[in-house]
């Protein structure tokens, strides 16, 4: 049985008014620029997640790839856990000293931020 192709396969693309367009020059992801470009924010939520202490760190600009590989030198760093989403580095517990400390030495401009 033939399996139907799905929308997501040509980037969700339906319709395009563009005469010129061809589907090869949907770009695929924007280029995440240096670290020093970056402007990082690093939160403590001491509020929500069922009551755990949480410090995220937002407002990282570029790829996914870049981000999960960024969540995933945190999470080894402070040896626990944590997830990537929704564009946001999530790490469970208060490591902000940790983080801003190692976020600088990789050349990012990161401040602290909320409470």
């Amino acid at each position: 049985m033939k399996q139907k192709k799905k929308n997501n396969e040509e980037g969700g693309l339906v319709y395009s008014t563009n005469p010129f367009f061809q589907l090869g020059n949907v770009p695929d992801e924007r280029e995440t620029p240096s670290a020093s470009a970056q402007d990082l924010r690093v939160w403590i939520d001491r509020k929500h997640r069922g009551g755990k202490t949480v410090t995220i760190i937002r407002e990282f600009v570029g790829r996914e790839e870049d981000l999960a590989d960024l969540g995933k030198k945190l999470k080894s760093l402070c040896g626990t856990g944590g997830t990537v989403k929704e564009g946001e580095i999530l790490i469970q517990g208060d490591h902000r000293e940790k983080i801003m400390n190692f976020l600088a030495k990789e050349g990012f401009r990161a401040k602290k931020a909320g409470a």
